[in-house]
């Protein structure tokens, strides 16, 4: 139990003498004598005398029973049952960690890829051409389909052009793609200028392929692969 302090107990030692000597009348007029019954319950239930002191004190001073110095009173707070601060159900998210979910997924699809070109690779044989003579150029030379769309540039345009302007500008038009179209979706209908772009590109892209691929015959000249053949081997 807290120590009670001692300006109280002196306060309360001269109230008592004060009521010993005035008479039980003058306490009983006041109406502010603290009823017998409520100090024998007091007692009773293991307050000490001091604090039973105190509180007669305060009761002929004038202050509120239970009132500490400078007559300031004091209130219990209501004891709440604590609970739980964080929300017991996780709410459901679309995101995944990148280990195990997408990680795991692809090293085994890259096994898979890497075992079919094996077996692949050992059933059939590459379709290489004979050694190279530097006497006999084939007709039409063309390169690996992949820089066919290069190639076709060139028969267009100027090799400055077709060889460093336009492909740098494509390139660089796909590098601030991402900072052109700040969409955070990722569903396509969503980003139409990104898919737009794209698309264009690839198709850009794919009909010079083509056409270096499919069209162009002895000279590099342009024919029609339905009526005098296709000049195109891998």
């Amino acid at each position: 139990m807290t120590e009670i302090p001692e300006h109280l107990l002196k306060r309360a030692q001269a109230a008592r003498q004060k009521a010993a000597g005035t008479g039980s009348a003058d306490s009983a007029g006041s109406g502010e004598r603290i009823p017998d019954a409520l100090l024998d319950r007091t007692r009773a239930a293991g307050t000490s005398e001091k604090a039973a002191a105190v509180v007669a004190a305060g009761a002929s001073a004038g202050l509120p029973v239970g009132a500490g110095p400078g007559g300031h009173t004091q209130r219990l707070l209501t004891v709440v049952k604590s609970g739980s601060i964080q929300e017991a159900k996780a709410a459901p998210v679309d995101k995944v960690h990148t280990w195990p979910h997408l990680l795991a997924v692809e090293f085994v699809a890259a096994l898979a890829c890497t075992a079919f070109l094996f077996v692949f690779s050992w059933v059939v044989n590459a379709p290489l051409l004979q050694a190279a003579d530097f006497n006999k150029t084939p007709n039409p030379s063309k390169a690996p389909w992949y820089f066919l769309g290069l190639q076709e540039l060139l028969t267009m345009f100027h090799p400055m052009i077709a060889g460093v302007t336009l492909p740098g500008m494509g390139l660089i038009a796909l590098i601030l793609a991402p900072y052109l179209d700040r969409n955070p979706s990722n569903k396509p209908e969503d980003r139409k200028f990104m898919t737009s772009m794209m698309t264009m590109f690839l198709m850009f892209w794919a009909v010079l392929v083509i056409i270096g691929s499919f069209f162009r015959g002895p000279g590099f000249n342009f024919i029609f692969p339905w009526r005098d053949g296709i000049y195109f081997e891998l």
